[in-house]
């Protein structure tokens, strides 16, 4: 940072572009390094001609009253003068909802720093830290606050000053000591959310004192710093879709072996102690229960999330819904709807205030519970009873009503500018899918008597419990009449064909069944009605949003998976050719949607006819459409062909990979009846009938090459394609080196089957 020079300078000759000048010499590095360097009569001479509103020579006097040592009470009395004048402007820039600052839109922001008021607070801030006292000189904390805003109001109106504020480690780091005072702490954590989201990147290790720091915090101020956790444990956007290729994934892995800043950040979070149990009671507290400032204090606070309009509008149109729903109800209750709307407006924003607090302790739990120390994590989720909690807000706040939602599908890590509403639905449902997602805890969704039920099914048809339900700590589960689970499948059937939300509650409830199949799971939720809803939503509803088609199709297959009685149910509702064409019609439509589904009716298919001794299973593979359809070996090598067409190496990516693994499985299959050449002559013919003789086989050996490398990583856990297929992993990794295999004369390698002028295989392709 440049130092501010006391003696006079040379005056610039009179024609020429003062400002311009100033702003090339800050670039250059040569000349001036701040417009207070300049001669004040200068400066008075070209305020007005430059319509500066006398900024500079404000800036002038706040340099020279803000000496170390001085009173800073006449510092202030100038700043304030500076503050109302670019107040205005970044008040405009919020409610215009501006995207991109410019000089010409908010000209007194400009000037103020150009002429170097940008670097002149971060000096008077930072002050205390650079005397060599032992005591060190405390500063007002009504001044600190004013830096501040006038700091976030220059980040947010002028370009550039956010980079330049974010460059500075030592300012940024600086900034976190400054939310050990409740006075300053809202107006620190606005201004370091802000230099966030241009840095991204921050190690938390590196913050003097984090844990005494969190520790300190209260609730409310916790949740405040939630915001800014989230963007230190998340992993970057990758950005553009070449990014997200499998091939790119795995090049970046091997050039960043050690784990990652985020990483390392949530590792560091973790160690605070009582962190996680916090974050808990935050989650599940009641928003009676919700403690803190007085109402003055809730509207400072409230002031600092009013960053889009949607919020304002969730809170009118909550008030109104008050106001609706209590002139139906009693005649005592209903005096509140004749009351002005300002005298019901607290209760509506304190509800909307919880709810967006939530939002962002959910999302760093669900961050957290997808890292590497997710064992870790859901250890201690189980322990401080979140699931319990959440399931008892169920009703009352997070789906106390329909919320109509026709957004787009968010990744995880996008910029959501949902209403805060249809932002806590959806962290909610995010955080159930990871917190279910292949792990044994999962059984805390349900309650003490739907886990009797469980063992109930069990035992009538004399299968074992599963091993993770015996172990259930039932003093951890939900309460009341219905788990978690049963709520969400509740919501779930009510929701309107494209709603978005369909997507998340499909994704949540198929994370409960994935893993190792469990007929139990299934036939808890084929009572429910779940198949029947689920196929009437691809058939009947009309629905057209390939995100949810496409969850609903894998919620189905995990559904159906080896379990003779959801195919029963299945052929009861798809019971007339018209309504089987339209379901294969949706499947068609999309197989990098739809293959999972197709997978789960290849593998129960195969199961099913092993158990020819079972009437039941007799009597359904006679009558059911669906396995009658797949049966037959042409419908499956059109499956086959498709797979292979739709994917190659350079386009696979986490979505669409699952579709070489679908292949695979009908070649496994296939293999294991000795069928494996067949198909491969199959797949040569059909090259040759289309008059592209080596382009599918050729395909599929670099496919295959590349499951090797990605799936036989050390790194990888295998577990899920055991589990998902009840194939041996061993089995896979032999199928593949069998295809991969290069004697030409053995009939179930590819090569066999590419005759030699067309051999192309890119021996390149996945070389380092």
């Amino acid at each position: 940072m440049a130092t501010l020079v006391g003696s006079a300078v040379k005056p610039a000759p009179r024609g020429s572009n003062l400002a311009s000048q100033l702003a090339a010499s800050r670039v250059s590095g040569r000349g001036f390094s701040r417009g207070t360097q300049l001669p004040g009569g200068l400066l008075q001479e070209r305020d007005k001609r430059a319509k500066w509103h006398g900024i500079p020579i404000l800036l002038q006097k706040l340099f020279e009253s803000s000496h170390p040592n001085s009173d800073l009470s006449h510092a202030h009395s100038f700043l304030k003068v500076l503050s109302s004048q670019l107040s205005m402007e970044a008040m405009t820039f919020v409610t215009e909802d501006r995207k991109t600052p410019q000089e010409s839109t908010f000209p007194n922001t400009y000037t103020f720093d150009l002429f170097g008021g940008v670097d002149l607070l971060v000096e008077i801030l930072m002050r205390p830290t650079l005397t060599m006292q032992k005591k060190k000189p405390k500063m007002n904390d009504d001044l600190v606050k004013d830096c501040l805003s006038v700091l976030y109001n220059c980040c947010i109106c002028t370009e550039g000053v956010t980079k330049s504020l974010a460059a500075r480690d030592d300012f940024v780091l600086f900034l976190f000591t400054l939310m050990t005072n409740k006075k300053t702490f809202l107006q620190t954590a606005t201004l370091i959310e802000d230099i966030l989201g241009v840095k991204k990147m921050i190690q938390l290790e590196g913050i003097p004192n984090l844990s005494g720091l969190v520790q300190s915090f209260d609730q409310q101020q916790l949740a405040n710093f939630c915001r800014i956790l989230s963007v230190t444990i998340s992993e970057p956007d990758v950005g553009n879709d070449d990014k997200h290729t499998l091939l790119a994934k795995n090049a970046q892995q091997k050039r960043n072996a050690s784990p990652s800043r985020a990483e390392v950040n949530q590792v560091t979070l973790l160690n605070i102690p009582g962190f996680i149990e916090r974050l808990c009671k935050l989650a599940t507290r009641k928003v009676s229960e919700a403690t803190g400032a007085n109402f003055l204090q809730e509207l400072e606070d409230w002031y600092t999330w009013l960053d889009n309009a949607l919020v304002l509008d969730a809170l009118m149109q909550m008030a109104t819904e008050e106001a609706e729903q209590s002139s139906t109800e009693s005649s005592d209750e209903s005096s509140l709807a004749t009351s002005p709307l300002r005298h019901r407006l607290p209760q509506s924003m304190k509800i909307v205030h919880e709810i967006m607090y939530k939002v962002e302790v959910l999302y760093v739990l669900c961050v957290l519970l997808m890292g590497r120390q997710r064992n870790q994590v859901h250890k201690m989720l189980a322990e401080f009873r979140l699931i319990p909690g959440l399931n008892n807000l169920f009703d009352k706040l997070i789906w106390r009503k329909y919320t109509a939602s026709n957004h787009v599908v968010h990744g995880q890590n996008e910029n959501c500018d949902c209403s805060p509403e249809i932002s806590f639905k959806i962290q909610f449902l995010r955080l159930l899918q990871s917190f279910s997602d292949h792990h044994e805890n999962k059984y805390l969704l349900l309650n003490s008597q739907e886990l009797n039920e469980l063992s109930a099914i069990s035992m009538k048809a004399n299968i074992p419990e599963v091993e993770a339900l015996i172990n259930t700590d039932r003093s951890l589960v939900c309460d009341g009449k219905k788990g978690l689970l049963t709520r969400l499948l509740t919501v779930m059937k009510r929701e309107p064909p494209d709603s978005s939300f369909r997507f998340w509650q499909a994704r949540a409830v198929e994370s409960f069944l994935r893993g190792a199949t469990s007929y139990a799971d299934q036939m808890f939720l084929l009572k429910r009605g779940l198949l029947e809803h689920i196929l009437f939503c691809i058939i009947d509803s009309g629905c057209t949003s390939r995100d949810v088609l496409q969850s609903y199709f894998d919620l189905l297959g995990e559904l159906m998976k080896f379990n003779i009685d959801a195919f029963k149910r299945f052929n009861s509702y798809v019971n007339t050719p018209e309504k089987f064409q339209a379901f294969l019609t949706q499947i068609n439509s999309s197989l990098v949607d739809s293959n999972m589904l197709v997978r789960c009716i290849v593998l129960s298919l195969d199961r099913f006819e092993s158990q020819t001794e079972d009437v039941k299973v007799v009597e359904v593979l006679s009558e059911c459409s669906l396995l009658s359809y797949m049966a037959r070996v042409e419908n499956r090598l059109s499956f086959l062909f498709r797979l292979i067409n739709i994917i190659n190496v350079q386009t696979l990516t986490q979505e669409n990979v699952s579709c070489l693994n679908t292949s695979l499985v009908i070649l496994m299959l296939a293999r294991r009846k000795a069928k494996l050449p067949f198909y491969l002559n199959a797949l040569r013919e059909k090259e040759y009938t289309e008059k592209y003789p080596g382009c599918l086989l050729n395909n599929f050996h670099n496919l295959l090459r590349f499951w090797q490398r990605h799936y036989l990583n050390k790194d990888k856990d295998s577990t899920c394609l055991e589990n998902s297929s009840c194939i041996p992993f061993s089995y896979w990794k032999e199928t593949v080196s069998v295809l991969l295999g290069s004697d030409r004369t053995s009939l179930c390698a590819i090569v066999s089957y590419i005759d030699e002028p067309f051999v192309d295989l890119d021996r390149d392709l996945l070389e380092d």
